[in-house]
């Protein structure tokens, strides 16, 4: 087996004594084979107390300097890292792809729509402009288009709006795309602060329409409206 510092020292300072192993053994009190067993077959792995002690007074050296080295602290797992997200198909490095859904969020009365549908089309952005200006994950992001003059004139119909959906709680205040029981619509959205239960006030832009509350448990938040594309 290989030596550790320890027991390369006790070697070394049994040599210096003119004796040897057997010897040293007897001499603290042990059976002749102690140290030979210690040192070449590591029986024990670490001298007791009991035995380190009168070998320093044989060997005339500090106990301490019989100590075994500290154990190396085990190595961190290595750090996976993370997964490659994979590009779809036909997207240039440097962009990713966010997904147009087939549903048209009403920005009027409502449309009769069931939720948010399967994407019919991707558009390409920048990733920087992802990460940067959106600060977004463009695997959260979602483009939806207008229908409806309630929220003009922020908002049009015809209009392009990304929907940040991991952004699902009115707080600050803004526009999102919501289900309010009647279908998906854009509007603005507040917190009534300290209601029990927590509520929500429903505000379109358009002063033709009215305002009106609804209980946080009636309303699906989709996500916050980012970004708009207008035609001119």
């Amino acid at each position: 087996m290989e030596l550790d510092p320890t027991r390369l020292l006790v070697m070394k300072l049994i040599q210096q004594r003119g004796t040897d192993l057997k010897n040293a053994s007897l001499a603290i009190g042990r059976n002749a084979a102690y140290l030979h067993q210690y040192v070449t077959r590591g029986v024990p792995k670490v001298l007791p107390d009991d035995v380190r002690e009168p070998l320093a007074v044989f060997l005339g050296v500090p106990v301490s300097e019989l100590r075994a080295p500290e154990p190396e602290p085990p190595a961190p797992p290595p750090v996976e890292p993370p997964p490659l997200r994979r590009r779809p198909k036909g997207v240039l490095d440097g962009y990713a792809a966010v997904a147009e859904l087939d549903v048209r969020a009403s920005a009027g009365a409502g449309a009769m729509n069931e939720g948010i549908e399967e994407a019919k089309a991707s558009w390409l952005f920048p990733e920087a402009v992802i990460r940067h200006e959106f600060r977004a994950n463009p695997e959260q992001l979602r483009l939806i288009t207008i229908d409806g003059d309630s929220m003009e004139p922020l908002l049009s119909s015809g209009d392009r709006i990304m929907v940040d959906t991991s952004q699902r709680i009115p707080v600050p205040p803004g526009i999102f795309v919501i289900w309010d029981g009647m279908g998906v619509v854009a509007k603005r959205v507040e917190h009534v602060p300290n209601s029990d239960p927590a509520t929500v006030v429903i505000k379109s832009v358009n002063p033709a329409y009215e305002t009106y509350q609804r209980s946080a448990e009636e309303v699906h938040m989709i996500g916050r409206v980012i970004w708009v594309a207008k035609r001119l």
